[in-house]
C-alpha cells in the first residue's frame, strides 16, 4: 500500500511538472515552487537521473513481499504504465523532457503576456 501511495505521489509530481505553470495564472507565487520542480523533472528526463521515488517504490514493494513488476490493481495497471511506459528509451526521455519545456515555456509566456496587458490597462 505504501508503494502504491508513492506511485500516486510520483504521478502527481509528473502532472505538476508538466502543468503546474497553469497555477501561476491565478497564483503568481506558485512559480517559486513550480519552476524548481519543472527544472528537476526536465533534468531527470534529459540527463537520465533516476527519480528518488522510483527506488523508494521498488524498495517498498520488495519489503512488502511483492515483486517490483506488479500487474494487478488500478495503480499498477494505469499509473505505473503512465510513469514507466513500455519502450521508454533515453531518446524518448529527451523528447519527453523537451515536451515539458515546451509546455512550460508556452504557459509562462501566456502568463507574462497577461501580466503585461494588465499593466498596460492599469
Amino acid at each position: 500500500m505504501a508503494a502504491d501511495f508513492v506511485v500516486l505521489v510520483h504521478a502527481l509530481f509528473i502532472a505538476f511538472v508538466l502543468l503546474g505553470g497553469l497555477l501561476t495564472i491565478h497564483w503568481p507565487r506558485a512559480a517559486w515552487v513550480h519552476l524548481p520542480a519543472a527544472v528537476y523533472g526536465v533534468a531527470i528526463e534529459m540527463i537520465g537521473w533516476t527519480c528518488p521515488l522510483t527506488p523508494l517504490e521498488n524498495a517498498l514493494r520488495r519489503a512488502g513481499g511483492d515483486g517490483v513488476d506488479l500487474q494487478g490493481g488500478f495503480i499498477e495497471q494505469y499509473l505505473v504504465a503512465l510513469i514507466y511506459p513500455p519502450g521508454l528509451t533515453p531518446a524518448v526521455q529527451v523528447v519527453l523532457g523537451l515536451a515539458v519545456v515546451a509546455v512550460n515555456v508556452a504557459v509562462y509566456g501566456i502568463v507574462a503576456l497577461r501580466r503585461q496587458r494588465r499593466r498596460a490597462t492599469d
